[in-house]
C-alpha cells in the first residue's frame, strides 16, 4: 500500500471545480488549519478549483480571517449550507452581496447529514425547524435572494408533519486528527473532540470522493493501538503534517491537557465571576437546574451558569454538556466553547444530537438576543447581520425544560447591586424585547402547544411563556416595572402578581443552591402543632421539578403524620413556590393519598393569583376541594370553621 503522507499542496491540488467540500472544526477548536489555508492559497495564486459547495456545521474560525473564512474569495465559492455564518465573516459577506448562495440549517442536522450520506440515504427527516425560519412556510434557510431553490421539504408521515432535508454529496472531506500512520489511520488523543470526523470521510468516500486528514505527528505502520483509531486509514486518502502554529488546541491555544481530557483540573482553580448582570441572570438561572438531571449550557451569558454551579459545589449533581459532544465536567468559553474540562466522556457531534432531538436533555440554558410578544426568540439574523443558528433550534425544541438567558437591553448596560438591591446604571441602546422578531429561531407558540416549561431570564426580571403569550413572573428587588422594564420593551407583557426574584441572587457570598436543589432543607418545612392539631407546611420558595422531588414530600409527610398518629389539619404556604408545569397532577395525587388517610382537611394561601388558579385546577381534577387563599390569615380562619363545624356535628 502506498505512503499517503503528503504535503499539503499536494492534497489541496487533488480538489477540482465544483467539489462539495466538508469541513471539521467546531468555533477555534480542532479547525484543519493547514488545510484550508493551503487551499486559500492554491485559488490566490491559479485561481482554482472554482465553484466549490462547503458544507459546514458549526462556525470554525477566529470570526476574522482564519479558518472557513480563508474561502471567502469570489469564485472560489459557488454555494454554503452551514450552521453557523458569524465565524466567516469574508464567506458571509459574499452572501450578503448576492456573489454565492446560501443556506443556514441547524447545525445538528448538518452533522446527521454527514452520516446519513454515509449510509446511502437520500436525506434527513427530521422534525427539527419546524415552525422556525427552517421551515419552508417561512423562509426554508435560504439567507439571501439569489438562493431559490428549496433544499428543505415539509412532508406528511402517519399524520404528522416533518421535514426532510436533502443536499448533494461530499466528495472532499477535510478532517483533523493527532496522529496517522503511513496507512492513514488516525489518532485523536491531543484533541478537545472526534466532531463528525469519522462521518464526514465516511460520507465522502461512499461519494467516491477524497478524504485529507490534518495531523500533528506520524506513527509507524500499525503501532496505533486499534481501539484508539477514530478515523481507519481505508476511509483515508491523504494525511498532512501540519506546521504546530496550524496545529493549536484552539486558535488561541497551542495545547491545553485539560480540553484534551490528558489531565483533571483542580475545579477550585476556576474563578467566581464578578457580581455584574451576567452572573445575576446565570444565578437565576441556576436555581432551574435538575438534579441528576443533563443539561446543555449555550455560548454567552449561559456560559456563566457552569461557574455558578461549580461556586455553589453542585456540579456534582448534574451533568453539563456541550453539543460538540462533551459530556460532564465544566464547559469552556470564548475561544474555547466546545471543549470541556474534567469531562466524562466525548462522543461524535452527530451522536449528541442523536440524544439532543430525542429530548435527552433535561434542561437547557440558551442565549437570547431577541424576543417577542409570544415569546419567539431571534439568534440568528438581525437585519443584515448574519449569524446563524447552529444548534440552538435542536437543543432548544426538545429540552424538556428551556431557559433562555440574556441581558434585558443590549449595548452599553451598566448595573450595580446595592444593599441587595439592583441598580441601572446606564440603560442598554438596543431594546431586546420587541413587537415582532425579526426571524424566527425559536416557537414560543409551538413549545407551548408540546408542553414545553419556558421561561426568559434577564438581570431584573424573568418571564413566563403562557398560553396567552408572554407573562411577567419576577421583578428584581430595586427595579420599578413601569421605569425599568415596560418602558424598555416593544410590547406590554402578560402582568399579575410577580415575585421578587430571590433576594440570594443580590449577594455576593454563596447563595447556598444545594440546600435549595436538593430540597434539604424538607424536613425543617414540615412543623406539628399539638394543641390545635394542625400540621404547618411552609412551602415558600421551594420547586418542585420533578416527580422525585413529589416522591420525596410524600414520603415525609406521610413519615410525620404517622409518628402523629391521628388525622390533622393542614395549612400550606405557597408564597414564592413554583412547580414544573408536568407535574401538577402528581403533587395533586399526594394530597388526594394525604385527605384519604391522614388529613381532616387542608387549607392552602399563596399571594400569587397565577399560583392559586393552576393548583385550584390541579385539585379539582382529583375531586379536592381546593381552599386556596390568597392570605395566611384567611386559611387560619377558614380551618378553624371547619373545626368548629366539626365540633357542633359531634
Amino acid at each position: 500500500m502506498r505512503d499517503k503522507i503528503v504535503t499539503a499542496d499536494e492534497a489541496i491540488s487533488l480538489v477540482r471545480d465544483r467539489d462539495t467540500l466538508s469541513s471539521c472544526g467546531f468555533v477555534q477548536s480542532c479547525v484543519p488549519e493547514a488545510l484550508l489555508k493551503a487551499l486559500e492559497r492554491r485559488y490566490l495564486k491559479t485561481g482554482t478549483p472554482r465553484n466549490l459547495s462547503l458544507f459546514a456545521t458549526a462556525g470554525q474560525g477566529d470570526s476574522k480571517t482564519k479558518g472557513l473564512s480563508r474561502l471567502g474569495h469570489e469564485g472560489l465559492l459557488r454555494k454554503v449550507v452551514a450552521g453557523n455564518w458569524g465565524r466567516m465573516p469574508s464567506v458571509c459577506q459574499l452572501a450578503l452581496e448576492e456573489k454565492i448562495y446560501g443556506y443556514n440549517l441547524p447545525q445538528g442536522i448538518i452533522a446527521q447529514l454527514f452520516r446519513d450520506l454515509a449510509g446511502g440515504k437520500p436525506g434527513t427527516f427530521s422534525k427539527i425547524g419546524l415552525h422556525t425560519f427552517i421551515d419552508p412556510r417561512y423562509e426554508g434557510g435560504r439567507i439571501n435572494k439569489i438562493t431559490t431553490r428549496d433544499i428543505v421539504k415539509l412532508v406528511e408521515f402517519e399524520g404528522e408533519e416533518w421535514l426532510f432535508y436533502k443536499v448533494a454529496p461530499v466528495t472532499v472531506a477535510f478532517i483533523r486528527g493527532t496522529t496517522a500512520d503511513s496507512m492513514g489511520n488516525i489518532s485523536m488523543e491531543k484533541e478537545p473532540l472526534t466532531l463528525n470526523n469519522l462521518a464526514m470521510a465516511m460520507a465522502a468516500k461512499n461519494s467516491n470522493g477524497i478524504v485529507i486528514a490534518q495531523v500533528e505527528r506520524i506513527a509507524d505502520r500499525n503501532t496505533i493501538p486499534p481501539r484508539e483509531v477514530k478515523v481507519p486509514g481505508i476511509f483515508v486518502d491523504c494525511v498532512v503534517v501540519a506546521d504546530p502554529e496550524d496545529h493549536m488546541t484552539n486558535l488561541a491555544t497551542q495545547y491545553h491537557p485539560g480540553y484534551a481530557g490528558r489531565i483533571r483540573v483542580p475545579v477550585a482553580s476556576v474563578p467566581p465571576l464578578p457580581l455584574d448582570e451576567r452572573k445575576i441572570i446565570a444565578r437565576r438561572a441556576s436555581f432551574e437546574l435538575p438534579p441528576n438531571g443533563i443539561v446543555n449550557l449555550g455560548v454567552g451569558v449561559p456560559e456563566g451558569v457552569a461557574s455558578v454551579a461549580n461556586e455553589e459545589k453542585v456540579l456534582q449533581y448534574i451533568t453539563l454538556s456541550v453539543e460538540s459532544g462533551a459530556i460532564g465536567g465544566i464547559p469552556a468559553s470564548g475561544a474555547s466553547f466546545g471543549a470541556s474540562l474534567n469531562m466524562d466522556a466525548i462522543i461524535d457531534e452527530n451522536q449528541q444530537f442523536d440524544f439532543y432531538d430525542g429530548g435527552g436533555l433535561d434542561m437547557a440554558c440558551l442565549g437570547m438576543a431577541e424576543c417577542d410578544r409570544a415569546g419567539n426568540v431571534n439568534v440568528s439574523r438581525f437585519g443584515t447581520r448574519l449569524i446563524g443558528v447552529g444548534g440552538f433550534i435542536n437543543i432548544s425544541q426538545n429540552a424538556r425544560r428551556l431557559v433562555f438567558a440574556g441581558t434585558f437591553t443590549a449595548g452599553g448596560l451598566e448595573v450595580a447591586v446595592e444593599d441587595g438591591k439592583l441598580k441601572i446604571v446606564k440603560e442598554g441602546r438596543q431594546k431586546k424585547f420587541v413587537e415582532k422578531v425579526g426571524q424566527i429561531s425559536f416557537s414560543g407558540q409551538y413549545a407551548y402547544d408540546r408542553n414545553r416549561m419556558v421561561l426568559y431570564v434577564t438581570e431584573r426580571c424573568v418571564f413566563r411563556r403562557v398560553r396567552a403569550g408572554l407573562a411577567l413572573i419576577e421583578v428584581a428587588p430595586g427595579i420599578d416595572i413601569e421605569r425599568d422594564i415596560l418602558a424598555h420593551m416593544g410590547f406590554k407583557p402578560i402582568i399579575g402578581e410577580p415575585d421578587v426574584m430571590d433576594v440570594r441572587i443580590f449577594r455576593p457570598e454563596p447563595m447556598g443552591l444545594e440546600t435549595h436543589l436538593l430540597n434539604l432543607d424538607l424536613p425543617d418545612r414540615i412543623t406539628y402543632d399539638p394543641q390545635r392539631n394542625i400540621l404547618f407546611v411552609n412551602f415558600e420558595g421551594m420547586y418542585i421539578r420533578v416527580k422525585d422531588d413529589i416522591v420525596a414530600l410524600r414520603r415525609l409527610l406521610e413519615e410525620r403524620c404517622k409518628k402523629i398518629g391521628k388525622r390533622v389539619g393542614v395549612i400550606v404556604n405557597y408564597d414564592s413556590f413554583r412547580i414544573s408545569e408536568d407535574t401538577y397532577d402528581d403533587y395533586a395525587d399526594v394530597d388526594r393519598y394525604m385527605l384519604d388517610h391522614y388529613y381532616t382537611t387542608i387549607t392552602r394561601f399563596a399571594t400569587s393569583a397565577f399560583m392559586r388558579m393552576k393548583l385550584g385546577q390541579a385539585f379539582t381534577r382529583r375531586n379536592i376541594a381546593p381552599h386556596v387563599f390568597e392570605k395566611k390569615d384567611d386559611a387560619q380562619a377558614f380551618l378553624a370553621s371547619l373545626e368548629a363545624q366539626q365540633k357542633e356535628a359531634n
